[in-house]
């Protein structure tokens, strides 16, 4: 009889087991996890970007290495982050007010056939073998003008590729991080390897060609709703209007100082990468490659378990956490010597730095009304690329005097001060959601 009790028992424990695994697996919640897909034009966009991507990932880890390696400086690698993102710091704030008047798909085409010449221009310098420091340094600026309007054009596209519906929006950020993370694993993965074979050139010309695919993407899309006409309001005004608002709203402007303070402090130690993978841990370009990887691999997972149960996370006490994560992974780095260890800790620090982006964009697109959106965006575009590049301009000077470990050392106890900061200064922030 017992034993009879204990195969029923065992037999509904099974089959219990087999119903939650099929309802994990069933077409409904695939359908839900992925709903921003049902949208044409977010699809196109999706795949578009996610082939454009791996050529920007490859583009970056061979472009590090090439400064690396004709210059030998921490602070050259630094210098070429700052110049890149210079105009982000300088720009963002007035090309809210260009995104909130003219129509996103338009601009997005400018800003990626605009980054299409630069690649080839890079790849043609490299291969012809007469590129200079100056000449990365140049390109790196003009491409970052593409990106001063690329970035906020970008993200408040997302609302529009939508068709509005904001329960999708959050979805619609996971899945372009989760998209941006996958690429991030494959692309540097490929890059290094191809540095480490053919040299860097054969890089930058796959990068120019990539932005094909997102150009055609673009070029495809249907719209079902007028897109946004020029406005002959004073740009200033629209500016000011934006401005009113942020600092009318302390848990936009929380989230837009946080982002600006950890860019700086945290996300400024990635520069150091190259240095990590060349000098401390002696795994050369195809380990650079690996280490960048690692993160994006951290990065992907953070972004999969948000476009997964992102609507059960409490918002506000998730972005705490990711960024309570931040330091100890920046310190790891700094204090390991062993490749696969240093390749974890990149990991953790992906999953942190995608975690509280994803949570920042999503907090703020949901908050902001539509008529702001562009100018609040532009803000936190400016908060995340104008202030890393000083960062990486610091974590680039302080690695020439005292060593890569030490200045990301510093990085990590920076991010740890960081944490204490926004729990006293912003404390209704965690109350978001």
């Amino acid at each position: 009889m017992t034993g009879s009790k204990t195969r029923e028992t065992s037999t509904t424990s099974e089959e219990h087991l087999i119903k939650n695994m099929s309802n994990l697996f069933s077409s409904t919640n695939w359908s839900r996890t992925f709903r921003a897909l049902r949208h044409p034009n977010f699809r196109l966009f999706f795949w578009g970007q996610l082939v454009s991507v791996i050529g920007i990932w490859m583009q970056v880890t061979a472009q590090q290495w090439l400064v690396y390696r004709i210059t030998g400086s921490q602070t050259s690698l630094g210098l070429v982050t700052f110049v890149n993102f210079l105009p982000v710091l300088l720009l963002s704030l007035f090309m809210g007010v260009i995104v909130d008047q003219f129509p996103r798909r338009k601009l997005l085409l400018i800003t990626k056939s605009w980054f299409m010449l630069l690649a080839g221009l890079l790849a043609l310098l490299t291969w012809l073998d007469i590129i200079q420091y100056w000449h990365i340094l140049l390109l790196a600026f003009l491409l970052g003008i593409g990106n001063a309007l690329d970035m906020p054009t970008r993200q408040a596209f997302v609302v529009e590729m939508v068709d509005d519906d904001k329960s999708d929006v959050m979805n619609a950020i996971g899945l372009n991080s989760t998209l941006f993370n996958i690429a991030r694993i494959i692309g540097p993965a490929i890059g290094g390897a191809i540095v480490a074979t053919l040299g860097e050139a054969p890089a930058f010309f796959i990068n120019g060609l990539s932005y094909l695919a997102v150009i055609f993407a673009l070029l495809l899309m249907k719209f079902s709703f007028p897109p946004i006409t020029s406005s002959r309001t004073n740009p200033l005004e629209k500016m000011k209007d934006g401005f009113r608002y942020i600092f009318g709203e302390k848990a936009i402007l929380g989230l837009v100082v946080m982002v600006a303070a950890f860019s700086m402090v945290g996300f400024g130690a990635l520069t150091l990468v190259p240095v990590f993978a060349m000098d401390v841990l002696h795994i050369g370009a195809t380990g650079f490659g690996h280490l960048l990887s690692w993160q994006g691999g951290g990065a992907l997972i953070g972004a999969l378990l948000l476009v997964i149960y992102g609507d059960h996370f409490h918002k506000g006490k998730t972005l705490l956490f990711s960024r309570l994560l931040l330091g100890p992974a920046i310190i790891g780095l700094a204090l390991s010597r062993t490749p696969w260890v240093s390749m974890a800790f990149m990991a953790l620090l992906g999953y942190s730095f995608i975690t509280q982006l994803v949570f920042t964009n999503t907090l703020i697109q949901t908050i902001v009304p539509d008529e702001l959106r562009g100018r609040v965006l532009s803000t936190y575009t400016w908060a995340l690329g104008g202030f890393y590049p000083i960062g990486s301009l610091g974590m680039g000077f302080l690695g020439d005097q005292i060593g890569a470990p030490g200045a990301a050392l510093l990085s990590g106890v920076g991010c740890i001060l960081l944490v204490l900061v926004n729990l006293v200064t912003f404390p209704s922030m965690q109350k978001l959601n």
